[in-house]
C-alpha cells in the first residue's frame, strides 16, 4: 500500500511536526541521503521502519563533501521520482532542507573525525569525510532520530560516523544496513548512472575481484599475496585508475598487517577504483577460518 509522505523544508516545520510524535512516545528512525535514490537506499528505509514508529528520509545533496572539480553542479537531483519510491516503502516524512537550512548565513562550525577521515578514499579525496561528518552531525542536529540507517556499501562513512557518535554523545543507535547489488554484482550506487554501457559491463569485475581476495585472505593467504593478486586484475580489466584496494580493521580501518590474519580474526577488503570519469566502490567483511 502506498502511504503519501510529508514533505518538510525548513527546520522549524521538521521539530514542530517530530516534537507531536515525540509527546506521543513514537521512537524516530533517519536516513540522510544525496537523493537519486535506489534500491540500496530503499533497503535502508525498510530497516528504519521495522525498528522506528516514524521514518524520516532527509535528500540534501551536500556541497561541503565536494571538492571544486567534482560533480557539485551534475549530481543528479530526482526530488519527485525519489519522493515517489519513498512513498512505496511506506516513508513518513521526507527532509528536503536547502543549503541555507543546512548552513545558515555566516556557519563557521564543522565537525572532523581525524584519523579515520584520512585514511583510504580520504587520501585521494581529503575534503570527503570532514563535509559528510559536518552536515550529518547537523541532520542528527534537526532529527534528534532514536536510530540512524546508513548503508555499508559506504563502509568507511559508516564507521566515521560510529566514532563521531561516540565521541560526541549523540544518543542515537548507529544501524548499518548491507550493500544491495545488481545481478551481476555490481553495488548499487547514484552515481552508477554515469557509466557508459560498455563500462557498465566491465565494471562489476570489482566486484567478483574482491569477493577472491576476501576469500583467499579467510583461508590463510598472506595480505598482501591476496591484495597484490587483487589490484593486478582490477588494473587487468580495463579501470582507467586503481586507487586502492586494501584489507583493513573492520572498526578502525588500519591496514592489517601482511602475512596472514589469524583464525577467527575479522577484516574487511575494500577497493575504489575509475570507470571513465566514474569513481566506484565497493567493499566486502571476512573472518579467518
Amino acid at each position: 500500500m502506498i502511504k503519501s509522505s510529508i514533505r518538510v523544508r525548513t527546520l522549524f516545520e521538521l521539530r514542530a511536526l517530530l516534537g507531536e510524535h515525540r509527546r506521543a512516545g513514537r521512537s524516530i528512525g533517519f536516513i540522510p541521503t544525496m537523493g537519486a535514490l535506489h534500491d540500496g537506499h530503499l533497503s535502508l528505509v525498510e530497516i528504519a521502519r521495522q525498528k522506528s514508529d516514524i521514518t524520516v528520509v532527509s535528500i540534501f545533496v551536500n556541497p561541503t563533501q565536494f571538492a571544486p572539480g567534482e560533480d557539485l553542479d551534475t549530481y543528479p537531483r530526482t526530488e519527485d521520482a525519489d519522493i515517489a519510491k519513498l512513498e512505496q516503502v511506506g516513508t513518513d516524512i521526507v527532509y528536503l532542507p536547502d543549503v541555507a537550512e543546512m548552513y545558515p548565513d555566516g556557519s563557521k562550525t564543522n565537525v572532523g573525525v581525524e584519523g579515520m577521515s584520512d585514511l583510504l578514499d580520504g587520501i585521494y579525496r581529503p575534503h570527503f569525510f570532514y563535509g559528510v561528518a559536518t552536515v550529518v552531525a547537523r541532520l542528527f542536529i534537526h532529527v534528534q532520530p532514536d536510530l540512524a540507517v546508513f548503508g555499508e556499501k559506504d563502509y568507511q562513512q559508516l564507521q566515521i560516523i560510529r566514532r563521531m557518535v561516540r565521541d560526541l554523545g549523540f544518543p542515537i543507535d548507529v544501524l548499518g544496513g548491507e550493500t544491495v547489488r545488481d545481478a551481476d554484482g555490481l553495488a548499487q550506487s547514484s552515481r552508477n548512472t554515469y557509466l557508459t554501457p560498455d563500462g557498465r559491463q566491465r565494471a562489476n569485475i570489482m566486484s567478483s575481484v574482491l569477493h577472491r581476495a576476501r576469500s583467499r585472505i579467510a583461508i590463510g593467504v598472506p595480505v598482501e599475496v591476496a591484495l597484490k593478486e587483487a589490484r593486478a586484475r582490477i588494473e587487468a580489466a580495463g579501470f582507467d585508475k586503481l586507487d586502492y584496494v586494501s584489507a583493513v580493521d573492520p572498526a578502525t580501518l588500519e591496514d592489517l598487517p601482511d602475512g596472514p590474519i589469524a583464525r577467527g580474526q575479522t577484516g574487511r577488503i575494500l577497493g575504489a577504483a575509475w570507470m571513465g570519469k566514474t569513481r566506484l566502490i565497493d567493499n566486502m567483511g571476512f573472518t579467518r577460518s
